[in-house]
């Protein structure tokens, strides 16, 4: 039922009180009926008993058609009335009986008339009688006599009226008991959605989109029953306000990130222009002394000097080139790699270019682990890893890289005993262009372009891996996770357990 402008519990009420009038009018109605049947039934009973007990009184002067004689016999109930018929049922005579000791009284013509009509098959008939009320009628024939009789159905006709008025009084006080029931429960029961209601209305007013992503009223935890709807109701606003905070929370995340992005990429944009502009200028500066022809510098130290800027200009444009190909998703060559021979190569060169630090390698392996990649590209991952740690630790710090394998992974571990990363620093240290010195004078101190880190990350992820940092005073720890080729049978070198470089 919908009702405009109607509240849900005003509603409610409704319908339980239409329900209940229903029921209370279907009940009354039932036992109006059966009572009024069962009387019935018992005042056919006794008009029946009544016209046989006149059929044999009758019967005694079958000739005398109109003698009605017999309602002064014996037996007869109170409010009796009789008539004799002809053989067309037409009433000859009819008399009534008003009281237990009064005389019969005979009818007139109209009553009589009443009462013609009747067959005389036994058969119970209802009729109303001018002056005298309603009753209960039927005929009966036999040893040449046909006789009706009638009895008052006032009685029966008081009871049921009666009976009808205290049905309507008990059910009146019924309603009005269960409707008070009813709505005490009703609004009860509703409590727990006002409840969500006024949570819904604070978080409206809230604004949560201009606040804090946190902290969002919630339904409380009585409201939230998943046994009842108003409970189901609390828990799925909970569930919602979980959901719009959770949206919130990574839509704050995701500014902050391209916030961060953007600066990182300003940064980046001035630092990068500036190191490339620095090498430019040694290279034109070295160049106008040659064309000048001075005797200032020597042709071999400034061709030295602008082979070496030369080279520092291709590795960040070939660092920048390669991050973007990687972006793009572009595939990389595909073949199974030994992690160990290429590792044991990776340090070989750090040996030879960082004497001044101590290298070691073990080798904690019983088979060769095999990768499929681009052997290039992971080369490059590990000397990434033993550069970073060459600049960024001071003389005489021991550098270890450990190859194990396990459960289908290999790892690359790249350890060092230096002071470590600054705590700050460690969450973004694989961004891109995050330096620990990011002052633009860290090129004469021998800093990167905060680019090395970004390029292993970024090419191990290419590879289905992903590289951990672990990082205090006295231990830096750099894991590559990289996952093991399956076997295909090629040859591969062997070489002891255990095998350690010094």
């Amino acid at each position: 039922m919908r009702l405009p402008g109607v509240s849900l519990r005003a509603r409610l009420l409704l319908l339980v009180g239409l329900a209940l009038v229903a029921v209370c009018a279907a009940m009354a109605l039932t036992t109006v009926l059966v009572q009024r049947a069962y009387l019935l039934g018992d005042l056919d009973v006794r008009v029946s008993d009544a016209a046989e007990h006149s059929l044999g009184a009758a019967a005694f002067h079958p000739d005398r058609t109109r003698d009605l004689a017999f309602l002064g016999a014996s037996g007869h109930p109170a409010g009796l009335l009789a008539a004799r018929l002809d053989t067309d049922d037409t009433v000859l005579a009819a008399a009534a009986t008003v009281g237990r000791d009064a005389p019969p009284q005979s009818l007139t013509a109209v009553q009589a008339a009443a009462l013609s009509g009747v067959g005389t098959d036994g058969s119970l008939h209802t009729r109303t009688v001018p002056g005298l009320g309603t009753y209960r009628v039927t005929a009966l024939h036999g040893h040449g006599v046909r006789v009706l009789t009638a009895l008052p159905m006032g009685d029966v006709q008081d009871l049921l009226g009666g009976l009808a008025v205290i049905e309507a009084v008990v059910s009146a006080a019924g309603l009005t008991l269960a409707g008070s029931a009813c709505a005490v429960a009703i609004r009860r029961q509703l409590r727990p959605l006002g409840r969500v209601a006024a949570t819904a209305a604070e978080i409206s007013r809230a604004a949560p989109g201009h606040g804090e992503v946190a902290g969002l009223p919630r339904v409380p935890e009585r409201d939230t029953d998943p046994g009842s709807e108003a409970g189901q109701v609390g828990a799925a606003l909970n569930r919602l306000i979980d959901h719009v905070e959770a949206s919130l929370a990574a839509g704050r995340r995701s500014e902050e990130r391209v916030r961060r992005s953007e600066e990182r990429m300003r940064r980046f944009l001035a630092d990068a222009s500036h190191e490339l502009r620095t090498p430019l200028a040694v290279i034109a500066g070295y160049a106008e002394l040659m064309n000048r022809g001075t005797d200032r510098v020597e042709p071999g130290l400034a061709w030295s000097r602008v082979t070496a800027e030369s080279a520092r200009m291709t590795g960040l444009v070939e660092d920048l080139l390669l991050l973007a190909r990687l972006d793009e998703g572009r595939p990389l060559e595909s073949a199974e790699v030994d992690v160990a021979g290429l590792a044991t190569e990776a340090v070989w060169h750090a040996r030879a270019t960082g004497s001044d630090h101590e290298w070691q390698l073990d080798l904690s392996l019983d088979t060769p682990p095999l990768v499929l990649g681009d052997e290039a590209r992971l080369h490059q991952v590990v000397a990434n890893l033993l550069a970073n740690a060459r600049l960024h630790t001071p003389v005489g710090t021991t550098v270890t890289t450990v190859v194990a394998a396990r459960d289908g992974r290999c790892t690359i571990v790249v350890r060092d005993d230096g002071p470590g990363i600054p705590p700050a620093l460690l969450p973004t240290v694989l961004e891109r262009f995050t330096r620990a010195d990011t002052s633009r004078a860290r090129a004469t101190t021998g800093g990167g372009s905060g680019l090395g880190l970004a390029v292993a990350d970024a090419i191990t992820a290419a590879h289905g891996g992903h590289i951990d940092v672990r990082s205090e005073p006295g231990r830096t720890e750099f894991t590559v996770h990289l996952p093991l080729a399956e076997e295909s049978g090629a040859e591969t070198l062997t070489w002891e357990s255990g095998a350690s470089l010094r």
